[in-house]
């Protein structure tokens, strides 16, 4: 389904992909409606929901709210139809199953336009089965330019974040054979282009804990974060160090997935990943979609 696109262009496309989560989804959706700073259209991508999200987006009469229809493709392809359609100059992602303050917005991009960012994101706070929650020191946000630090984890939370067109051109799109882990690989392929600013104020709110989340409802994401370094290895966009740190963490990644994989008798598996990092460390172009579970 397309976006019929006019000459007006918000400052803001807000981009909400959601499946299954009809209930949640509202919150979501009014949390956006709710912001101060009000120039923006919302596109929202049911990803092929089974449950009432269709009936629930109906409820929704503010003009500025774009649905956007596709077969279960997953997150990925959902952000990546919705910001083909959008007409923004800015790009705010919210998971449908997470919230907004009021100003999140409004003092996310006044923030953006002094400091001259093409990224930035706000910090959070964490709720975990209704009960908020404090981030241990490990996942406090960092600012500027840490290509390292993303190469361990993912440090930049996509409901958080803001980037402008400059910045989705350079990086996007997000990876379709991904089902998760895909903020993960974006992130490593801008860390060592854009510095990402922080707003200090915790402007979004983050909710965990539940089966239906990908944390919990996809298996090995060390093997699709070891996917998105061989990749990045393969962009022949980083320099010498950037390289030897992206190694460094691929043997590392690689290492802990191989022994769990021998540890759970999965030698084929274990063999596999073994030996594609082994072919791409000594300098060898490979297929990295190889080692990925067959998508169904």
């Amino acid at each position: 389904m397309s976006v019929e696109k006019n000459n007006y262009h918000p400052e803001i496309s807000i981009i909400i992909p959601t499946y299954n989560r009809s209930e949640m989804l509202c919150r979501a959706v009014r949390s956006a409606l709710g912001q101060s700073f009000t120039d923006f259209e919302c596109l929202i991508v049911n990803d092929g929901s089974t449950d009432d999200t269709k009936q629930t987006l109906e409820t929704f009469t503010d003009s500025r709210i774009k649905v956007l229809f596709q077969e279960n493709k997953g997150v990925s392809a959902a952000r990546n139809l919705a910001i083909k359609e959008s007409t923004g100059k800015y790009i705010a992602l919210l998971d449908s199953d997470d919230e907004w303050l009021p100003k999140k917005l409004e003092m996310q991009l006044a923030f953006m336009k002094s400091e001259n960012l093409d990224i930035s994101q706000t910090n959070e706070i964490w709720v975990r089965n209704d009960k908020r929650v404090n981030q241990s020191k490990k996942y406090a946000k960092p600012s500027g330019m840490f290509f390292d630090r993303s190469l361990e984890t993912c440090l930049i939370s996509p409901s958080c974040v803001i980037f402008n067109k400059k910045f989705w051109d350079s990086v996007g799109p997000f990876d379709e054979y991904m089902p998760a882990c895909e903020d993960y690989d974006l992130w490593i392929r801008s860390g060592f282009k854009f510095p990402v600013g922080l707003l200090e104020d915790k402007l979004t709110i983050k909710y965990g804990g539940r089966p239906d989340q990908l944390t919990n409802s996809v298996a090995c994401f060390d093997l699709y974060r070891i996917y998105s370094i061989i990749k990045l290895l393969h962009c022949n966009e980083l320099s010498p160090v950037e390289l030897d740190l992206a190694k460094e963490e691929l043997q590392r990644k690689a290492g802990y997935f191989v022994g769990g994989c021998k540890k759970r008798g999965k030698f084929e598996q274990a063999e596999k990943v073994e030996q594609m990092v082994k072919n791409v460390l000594e300098g060898q172009v490979v297929n990295p979609v190889d080692i990925l579970p067959v998508q169904e």
